[in-house]
């Protein structure tokens, strides 16, 4: 089960992480192949953990992590989802980590 940020709880969805990384893969160089990878990758890690619930911002790390790896702009892009950026210091603080 996923715990959401409001604490409601509901199944892990891969259709539902695949979307958001769809998204944030948009004109980027990052193939479809990748973006299975790194689903399968994040899905096995999660199996891995010893608890039946993972607090979605886990999952989102997970993804976002391996994301930085492949392509930067669209790691940005997930992460100014899932981090909830507000202003431009939100995408400027997270720039100067990557760079």
């Amino acid at each position: 089960m996923v715990v959401k940020r409001d604490k409601t709880r509901e199944r892990f969805d891969r259709e539902k992480l695949r979307s958001g990384i769809i998204k944030s893969c948009e004109k980027t160089m990052v193939t479809a192949e990748k973006i299975d990878k790194i689903i399968s990758e994040v899905e096995k890690e999660l199996k891995e953990k010893d608890t039946t619930e993972i607090e979605s911002k886990v999952i989102g790390n997970l993804a976002a992590k391996r994301l930085k790896k492949i392509d930067k702009v669209a790691y940005i892009r997930f992460s100014s989802v899932f981090r909830r950026f507000v202003d431009l210091d939100d995408f400027e603080d997270e720039l100067k980590k990557i760079i």
